[in-house]
């Protein structure tokens, strides 16, 4: 975990908050801030992997700005509230990701909390570039695809013989079938 933002409008608890994250991870860079919009801007200038909320905040009570970052960032959010406000905000804020402790927080409870959030997040970001490995295998397949189409209506080939052209072209050009099906889109299609 290498950058963490505390927002909390209580001097004492970020007092007590950050020296429990520079123990877990000593090399994590802290930052601090007493609002909520504030949270959102620094949030909008920088990536965070942790977001720690301590409610209430001045301009508002903390739930909205956990889903805020849940939907707009890769960070994590630790949610901390009173006792009595935790099960309804936990239960609000579960779809979102975020994670809700009841306060007064053990030292305990916080470490596991927080590598929690922290193995959770790394889970998240693995099955994200997995999806974005994904979308470019297919965007690939609908080129080739295309590409094949466009040889069969100006070449007159079948499919094979479609499929066939490509791989040997990328065989013999030591290209890709990708750069190979760009390469016949731009030579054989004009609305490309």
């Amino acid at each position: 975990m290498n950058r963490v933002l505390i927002a909390s409008a209580n001097e004492k608890a970020v007092t007590l908050i950050a020296p429990l994250m520079r123990e877990s991870y000593p090399e994590c860079r802290l930052s601090v801030c007493g609002s909520a919009g504030e949270a959102r801007r620094l949030c909008g200038e920088s990536d965070y992997d942790l977001v720690i909320i301590n409610t209430p905040l001045p301009d508002e009570r903390g739930g909205e700005l956990a889903k805020d970052i849940c939907d707009s960032t890769t960070a994590g959010c630790l949610v901390m509230t009173k006792a009595e406000n935790a099960e309804t905000l936990s239960e609000q804020l579960e779809e979102y990701g975020a994670l809700v402790v009841a306060r007064p927080i053990s030292r305990v409870l916080f470490y596991q909390s927080v590598k929690m959030i922290n193995a959770s997040r790394k889970r998240i970001m693995g099955y994200a570039k997995e999806n974005i490995k994904l979308h470019k295998k297919l965007d690939e397949i609908k080129m080739i695809n295309r590409a094949k189409l466009v040889l069969m209506q100006y070449l007159k080939f079948s499919e094979s013989q479609a499929h066939r052209y490509i791989e040997k072209q990328a065989m013999d050009l030591r290209m890709t079938k990708y750069e190979i099906a760009i390469k016949v889109i731009k030579t054989y299609d004009l609305d490309a």
